[in-house]
This record gives structure tokens, C-alpha cells and sequence, in this order.
């Protein structure tokens, strides 16, 4: 028997079951994420993977999640918990339905091309579950297509508003609803396509968790989650109890809102017991008039992130595992925004939120968290009319760009920020033969930034050449003013940036961020990602590596001299002798 009732009608479910439905859980929610991506009509979908997908249990308590951009960790929860509050408590959920919100301010939102769909799950006429996602949308409307922009100053101009609303009431779709969808997007067609995708995976949760349940049914399935979201709590508890103990703060700078003000300074005091961790982060600037401002949800995520880091990130995520953690911020900052502030590039800051808790963690925790890294999405939107067919086009991605070293290794290169997760570019041929632009680079960026003891990693250069006129660039690379923090004296890493390389040779720019830049038939778009901090003195690198970074085209030959003390013949790659400075140091160290 795997499960006995007593008289209180307590179900006691045995290791080996609660290893199946957990098992279970896990593969509900990878089926679910492949059937999103199989279904969805825009690379930055299929291709980039910018979605995430999961269950919940009844009360809105996360039970497992699939993500391509780990910035959604944690966020169908309070998606969730926004229709309880909304729909639960009237009785006014059936089956069959399926709610759809994106409002940043309330419900779990990040910005509002974030479309988040959540579908309750029925067993035997009882609510049993929710199943849920949320995806990028191609296009969601506003004044600028993508309907993200760096230069919005209410969330009015960013695009349709889903108040958490009823898209299909007991299996009929809201047909008014999609009218509207439709006549207020530039690509209705990619836009609605994306939507049917996401229902195909809400139906696929559903079916799978009530097989579930029918195979072991109710009861025991209920008692399988509640011990579940307990083991959580039980694993980042033994966890937590082995880091260093006590208060750790810091503070930084964003670069500015996109119009003109700042830069914003923000901060973090975290408090880590044996029960708790704490991140408090009063004191950061409010909210701003640029579309920078983060949620509330999205800061707590973006902590989320840092703290599966920092414990066990190799364990199975649900809401217990983040029982211990506390989020504090003040209301109406920048890092939780109240309407109607603009959030299209909430990211730049929700970032900060992550890298602040790491900032402040990584000198204690050497083995765990690197030095800084590039932070930002890098994100753009490139928008014009292809000149073969006419048809208009638009491409949305993040870029890839530096990691920061750490304890015994140097930094990696071109991986996507730590909001994005296991996200992917969309691959040249696609841009290529869907966009009509031709693609001139994609290399490292071997500036020599992040010098160390273990340097930091590259950035990444790409060049996008439109083949007509009618095209324009908005962009939003932040920390292009305050560089990628070394770490144990190892150096800052570059800066985020971009140009546009005109057809006749001249250049425009450096840009950190820029709305609706005009392109025409030529032009080369170059988006330059930094590279990351370094860890440890650059004058403890081993020789032999600085040849061989140099010999690699990592580092010149001035920067080996000038950072790491080692001279090096430009012609043999051989070294030559060390400078003064590394001999006094080699000495100093051997006392």
C-alpha cells in the first residue's frame, strides 16, 4: 500500500510514491515547456526560449517550473495568486477557464509584452491545481512596434493592459477579447499564434495532472504536494545553515532611466541567519520617470535567482525551498513601482536587484559567486520593411556578453545574463532568411577588461546590415556608465555598448541607449557586449598563461606588460622577463 488513511482522513504517503509524483511533477512541467516552444509562432519564443511554464497547487504555491529565462523564476506564483484573490473567493472559477494578465504592478507581471496565461485544473469537481506560463510577446501593441522602448513614460504608451481577465469562461473563448488582441498589434498573426501555444501547454499541464490524480488519486496527490513543498523548505534550510553568518551590504549605480535622468543609486543590506535570509533593499532611489521601474514581483525573482545560487541551485524548485527567504523593499521605488509607471525595460534594474545580493555575498562566498558580469540583457528591437517582399519585420533578442572569474577560474565567455538563463540568440540563418538583413559578425570582444589573477571573460561583438532603407534600432545596454565589478583585486571588466556604422564609413554613437534610431539601406548596427570582472591580483596570473591569453588574441601585448607584469616577444609568443612591479610582488609573496 502507498498510502494509509486515519481517522482524521490524513493521507501518509510512503518515499517511494512521493519520488513518483514528485518525478511526475517535474515531467508535467517539461512536457509542458517543449509544448509551448513547438506550438509558438515567433523565434523569440521557439527559438530564444523567453517563456517559462509550470504548475501550482491549489493555493497558488509553486510545484514545479520550467524556464528558458530564469528572470521568471517564482513568477507564475504570483501570477496565481493574483486570480485567487481575484476570481477564488466568489466561486467564480470553472473549468475550463483560462485567465490572461500582464499588468507589472499587480499579479505578477514584469512588463507587459510578458503575457502570462494561467488555467485552473479540476478533479472530480474540486480545485485541485493551477497550471500556467508566461511568454514574451512578439508585439502587444503601443507606440513603438515590439512595444518595449527606452524612452515610455507611462505604462499607457507600452502596450495592451491585461487585468487579469477571463480569455476562455468555462471552455468558450472570449471571442471580443481576441478582437481587440487582433486590432491592436502590428503582428496580430505572430502575436495570437504565440497565445494558442501557450493554451496548447496550459491544456497539456491539465491533461497530465489529472491523470495524476486519477491514477493515485486525489487525496494522496494533495498529501504528496504538501510533503513536497515541505522537503523544499527542509533542503534550503540545511543549506542556508552552512553560509557564513551576518550582515552584508552594498550599493550601486544604474546608468539613468532612458531620458535623461540619473544615474540612481540603489543598495542592499542582507541578513543571513540559520532560518532566514533577508534582503533588504530600502534606501534604493523610487521609482522613475524612464520605463526602468521594476515590480515588486520581478525584484523578488531576480532574488530568487541569487538565492537558489548561493544554496543548492541543483535542487527541484517549488515554494518551499524559498520559505526562508524575506524581501523588503520600500513602496514606489524603483525596485517594486506603482502604476502608472513605465516598466517596457524593467529589466535594467530588476538586474541590479540580483547583483546587488551578489555583490554583497561574493567576498564571503568566493566558491559560489564570481565577480560581476555584463548584467544587462543587452536587449533590442531592430523594426523596418524587408525591400524584396515589403513585408514588415521585427527582431527582439538579448545579446550575450562577459562573465566575471572567480575562485580558480577565469570568467566565461558570451553567456547571456543572469536574468536570461538558458535563453539562446535566434541563429543567423533564421535572422537571415526571415528578416531580410545580413549579419556581418558575431565575435569576441578580446578588449582585456577584467584583468586578474583568473581574468574575466569576453564579450561579444555583432553586426546586423539592413539591405534597405525604412528600417530604425531602439536599444538598451545597460551598464554602459558603472563597469562589471572585479572582485579580491581583480579589475573591472568594459562597458555595454552600441554604434551604428553608416554605409559611407561614419559612425554614430557610442550608445548606451537610443529609441527608434533611423537605419537605411547599408547601415551596420554594432552591438558590443562587456566583458567581466576579474578575481584576484592580475600580478598572481601564472606566466605561462598571460603567453598563452596573448598568443590567443585575448590580451595585447601592452596588457600583459601594463596588468600582469609579463613581457613577451610579439614575434615567438615567448617571454622576455617580468616587469619590476610583478618581481617586487613575486618577492613580497614568497616571505
Amino acid at each position: 500500500m502507498s498510502a494509509s488513511i486515519d481517522k482524521n482522513k490524513k493521507v501518509d504517503v510512503d518515499l517511494f510514491t512521493l519520488d513518483i509524483v514528485r518525478d511526475s511533477l517535474l515531467a508535467i512541467g517539461e512536457e509542458m515547456f517543449v509544448a509551448l516552444a513547438r506550438t509558438s509562432m515567433s523565434p523569440i519564443i521557439y527559438e530564444v526560449l523567453d517563456y517559462a511554464s509550470g504548475l501550482t497547487d491549489a493555493k497558488g504555491n509553486l510545484l514545479t517550473q520550467g524556464n528558458g529565462a530564469t528572470g521568471f523564476i517564482g513568477i507564475l506564483t504570483f501570477m496565481v495568486k493574483e486570480i485567487i484573490r481575484k476570481f477564488g473567493d466568489t466561486g467564480k472559477l470553472r473549468p475550463g477557464d483560462i485567465l490572461i494578465l500582464n499588468d507589472p504592478h499587480n499579479g505578477g507581471g514584469t512588463h507587459l509584452s510578458d503575457v502570462g496565461l494561467v488555467m485552473p485544473i479540476f478533479h472530480n469537481d474540486k480545485l485541485v491545481a493551477f497550471s500556467a506560463n508566461k511568454a514574451h510577446w512578439t508585439e502587444v501593441g503601443g507606440k513603438d512596434p515590439g512595444s518595449w522602448t527606452v524612452d515610455a513614460t507611462e505604462i499607457f504608451q507600452e502596450g495592451l493592459q491585461f487585468p487579469c481577465v477571463k480569455l476562455f469562461d468555462h471552455g468558450v473563448l472570449n471571442e471580443a477579447l481576441v478582437d481587440m488582441i487582433r486590432a491592436n498589434v502590428r503582428f496580430p498573426d505572430a502575436s495570437l499564434g504565440d497565445m494558442w501555444a501557450q493554451v496548447a501547454s496550459l491544456k497539456t499541464g491539465e491533461k497530465r495532472f489529472i491523470e495524476l490524480c486519477d491514477r493515485y488519486g486525489q487525496a494522496l496527490v494533495t498529501a504528496a504536494i504538501e510533503r513536497l513543498l515541505d522537503q523544499g523548505e527542509t533542503v534550503a534550510l540545511k543549506e542556508l545553515a552552512k553560509l557564513p553568518k551576518g550582515v552584508f551590504e552594498a550599493e550601486d549605480w544604474i546608468d539613468d532611466d532612458g531620458i535623461g535622468n540619473g544615474p540612481f543609486k540603489v543598495k542592499v543590506k542582507v541578513t543571513v541567519t540559520d532560518d532566514k535570509f533577508s534582503c533588504d533593499f530600502r534606501g534604493s532611489h523610487p521609482q522613475v520617470p524612464g520605463p526602468i521601474n521594476a515590480s515588486l514581483s520581478g525584484l523578488t525573482s531576480a532574488v530568487r535567482i541569487i538565492f537558489l545560487a548561493v544554496t543548492n541551485p541543483s535542487q527541484d524548485v517549488n515554494d518551499g525551498v524559498f520559505r526562508p527567504l524575506e524581501v523588503i523593499v520600500d513602496k514606489r521605488s524603483i525596485f517594486s513601482s506603482e502604476r502608472p509607471a513605465a516598466t517596457s525595460t524593467y529589466w535594467e534594474t530588476m538586474l541590479y536587484a540580483a547583483d546587488l545580493v551578489w555583490k554583497a555575498l561574493a567576498p564571503v562566498l568566493p566558491n559560489r559567486l564570481t565577480a560581476g558580469h555584463m548584467l544587462s540583457v543587452c536587449g533590442y528591437v531592430l523594426a523596418g520593411r524587408r525591400p524584396d517582399t515589403g513585408e514588415n519585420i521585427i527582431i527582439c533578442e538579448p545579446s550575450t556578453g562577459g562573465w566575471g572569474a572567480g575562485q580558480g577560474k577565469d570568467g566565461e565567455n558570451a553567456q547571456f545574463c543572469v536574468a536570461d538563463g538558458e535563453t539562446f540568440n535566434i541563429p543567423i540563418e533564421v535572422t537571415e532568411a526571415r528578416y531580410g538583413v545580413r549579419m556581418t559578425e558575431y565575435s569576441l570582444r578580446t578588449d582585456g577588461a577584467g584583468a586578474g589573477e583568473y581574468r574575466g571573460g569576453c564579450g561579444a561583438v555583432r553586426g546586423y546590415k539592413v539591405l534597405g532603407d525604412e528600417h530604425y534600432f531602439t536599444g538598451t545596454f545597460g551598464r554602459h556608465k558603472f563597469l562589471p565589478w572585479g572582485l579580491c583585486g581583480g579589475g573591472d571588466g568594459s562597458r555595454n555598448e552600441f554604434q551604428i556604422v553608416r554605409k559611407d564609413g561614419s559612425i554614430a554613437g557610442v550608445f548606451g541607449k537610443y529609441a527608434r534610431f533611423p537605419l537605411y539601406e547599408g547601415d551596420t548596427v554594432r552591438l558590443v557586449t562587456a566583458s567581466g570582472g576579474g578575481f584576484g591580483n592580475p600580478l598572481d596570473r601564472p606566466a605561462e598563461k598571460v603567453v598563452r591569453d596573448v598568443k590567443n588574441e585575448y590580451i595585447t601585448l601592452d596588457q600583459a606588460k601594463d596588468d600582469y607584469g609579463v613581457l613577451i616577444d610579439g614575434d615567438t609568443f615567448e617571454m622576455k622577463g617580468i616587469t619590476e612591479a610583478r618581481r617586487v610582488h613575486e618577492e613580497r609573496c614568497s616571505r
